[in-house]
């Protein structure tokens, strides 16, 4: 980052996914992050999100605050090196990867009033057949109800918002 100058010197802000992946080495953007990057979520993120298998921890930045969460080696894949800005690419986790991060890191998670809760739109984004792949590789039945419910909301949606 220090390779980065101050304002108004500086020719171009970074993305703060560029950052946060430059802030810990072996890290990619995901939960509610990554969700509203996708416009899966209606809300703006004011923390950056990203998952390691480094130690956890939340740094508050002049250019932002920046949340890294642990999980197990074998949860950390289906990122991909996404370009954010013109020469600003970062490590993103795929749309159904950080959802499942979300469930996973979170206690409740897959409830259907936590599920509810997040406001998910725009599930036709959503590819439900790679969800439910990436929640069965997980071995966790956590992530397979959680998929199961997910793929429920994906069709309610798509029958109360049928083309006319």
């Amino acid at each position: 980052m220090s390779r980065y100058l101050k304002p108004p010197f500086q020719k171009v802000k970074p993305h703060p996914f560029v950052v946060a992946n430059r802030m810990v080495r072996g890290s990619y953007v995901s939960c509610q992050s990554a969700l509203a990057h996708y416009g899966l979520i209606p809300e703006h993120v004011p923390v950056v999100t990203s998952v390691t298998t480094s130690r956890p921890g939340r740094w508050e930045t002049p250019l932002g605050v920046y949340e890294f969460r642990h999980i197990k080696t074998d949860l950390f894949r289906d990122y991909r090196l996404t370009e954010l800005y013109p020469g600003q690419r970062a490590f993103v986790a795929s749309p159904e990867k950080a959802l499942l991060d979300l469930i996973y890191l979170q206690a409740g998670g897959d409830s259907p009033h936590y599920l509810r809760e997040l406001r998910l739109q725009n599930l036709d984004h959503l590819h439900l057949d790679e969800l439910e792949r990436q929640a069965d590789l997980a071995n966790s039945p956590k992530l397979q109800r959680a998929a199961a419910r997910v793929a429920h909301l994906a069709r309610s949606e798509a029958l109360e918002y049928e083309t006319l």
